[in-house]
């Protein structure tokens, strides 16, 4: 997937009422103000291409590109094609020029994510670049001169990919100018509920709904919950909410039957009763086979019939 902005004045925001949050963009705001390359690590979903955003939107480089290139999402055969670009007859298929990453994100930002997946092969030619701050397409003899900042974001402990031989350490040490570690979200309580309530506004807005509040029951439930998937399982979870919500308050009751699952057997220190524990099974067999109530009797065990009888004593949102 690449991603290219070429308008990037508008307001970035992120929220930041926790204190390592506050100290986060704190770092980026200093970092913005120079040229240095950037390192941004954290869990999936915690935000790193927000906080990219933040620290192009809040540089020098404002008005020019943010171009954004998944390594992970392109085949290996491509990669370099993408970040170099290549001249007409460079390779077969290549009916014309192109240009690359680099050169479209002239005195702009490059932010090369999942940076852990780039082949082996391409570290190498990608240290090459940032060394000699220098570049060809392929195919090409002119050389051009790399004015963008590199950023790069990864989930990836980059000195343990190093440690197994998947990670070249001179281009980790070139990389690793400034490190920024984004929190997962729940180390930062603090920011949940305005988080969510941000992301309430924009979602009943997109779907037409009236909800414009929690209520104090489903704010605890979100409070109490570890987020694995964080700030991406947070909008997930309140877009749910509001889709379902019937009112103009978003209840306990909106939120998946998961996430208050999870939350009650936290608070009992991961106990739970036969009973609980039954009503999960059924819920994650129903999840998996996409609500088909025979399939999911016939994995259970137990008849139709039955399973309705159990659906409806657990309550079970299906």
């Amino acid at each position: 997937m690449i991603e290219v902005l070429p308008e990037t004045n508008r307001k970035i925001e992120i929220v930041a009422r926790s204190a390592a949050m506050r100290e986060c963009l704190r770092l980026a705001g200093r970092v913005a103000e120079t040229n240095a390359g950037v390192l941004i690590t954290g869990e999936s979903g915690a935000g790193k291409d927000k906080l990219a955003r933040f620290i192009h939107h809040h540089s020098a480089r404002r008005d020019a590109a943010f171009v954004q290139i998944d390594c992970a999402a392109l085949p290996a055969e491509l990669i370099e094609a993408e970040l170099f670009g290549y001249e007409r007859g460079a390779f077969t298929g290549a009916m014309a020029a192109k240009p690359g990453r680099f050169e479209s994100a002239h005195k702009g930002t490059l932010v090369l994510d999942e940076i852990a997946y780039l082949p082996i092969e391409s570290q190498a030619k990608l240290l090459r670049v940032i060394e000699r701050g220098e570049f060809e397409r392929l195919g090409a003899r002119r050389t051009i001169r790399l004015d963008a900042r590199l950023v790069a974001l990864t989930n990836v402990d980059l000195e343990a990919a190093i440690e197994r031989g998947a990670f070249r350490h001179d281009l980790f040490y070139r990389l690793n100018v400034v490190r920024i570690h984004v929190p997962p979200l729940r180390e930062r309580v603090e920011d949940v509920r305005f988080l969510a309530e941000e992301f309430l506004r924009h979602l009943a807005a997109k779907h037409g709904r009236t909800a414009s509040k929690f209520a104090p029951e489903a704010l605890a439930v979100l409070a109490d919950y570890d987020f694995p998937g964080n700030v991406r399982e947070l909008a997930n979870i309140v877009e749910r909410a509001v889709v379902v919500a019937e009112g103009e308050r978003v209840e306990e009751k909106d939120l998946p039957q998961n996430v208050r699952a999870a939350v009650k057997a936290n608070a009992r220190q991961g106990r739970q009763t036969l009973v609980e524990l039954e009503a999960d099974y059924i819920t994650e067999t129903l999840a998996w086979v996409r609500g088909n109530k025979s399939e999911a009797a016939r994995l259970l065990g137990i008849s139709r019939k039955n399973l309705y009888e159990k659906i409806k004593r657990y309550r079970i949102e299906v």
